[in-house]
């Protein structure tokens, strides 16, 4: 029952992974259901990365057919560097286990529009 209610609370909103293991349930959990996943690589002393995360809560609550993803690359360097993240703020956008695009910066037209070129996909 937990883990139907994990995924149902999570529609609409950002999900904080905060550790491997739940990186890997919510990969694992969106590659299943075919879902887009969209990853904000993000750190706490990042000015850009503050700026930007009201955009992509508005982006998650628009698009919940979508799973939205924070990762701070300070606290899961692991994750960050298996995605050769070298700068903050970076989307990336990820369907059944392979990147699609990314997104360095806090560009928020191009965030939008890569992931309304997603959705569609």
């Amino acid at each position: 029952m937990a883990a139907a209610s994990a995924t149902a609370q999570a529609e609409g909103t950002v999900i904080a992974i905060h550790s491997l293991d739940e990186w890997t349930i919510q990969i694992e959990e969106a590659n299943s259901a075919k879902k887009l996943v969209v990853i904000d690589f993000t750190a706490s002393w990042c000015g850009p990365c503050r700026i930007i995360a009201p955009v992509f809560a508005d982006l998650a609550k628009k698009h919940t057919n979508a799973v939205f993803l924070k990762v701070d690359v300070d606290e899961l360097k692991p994750i960050a560097e298996q995605f050769s993240v070298e700068a903050m703020p970076t989307f990336l956008f990820m369907k059944e286990g392979d990147v699609k695009d990314r997104v360095v910066g806090a560009m928020k037209d191009e965030l939008a529009s890569k992931l309304e070129l997603h959705m569609a996909m």
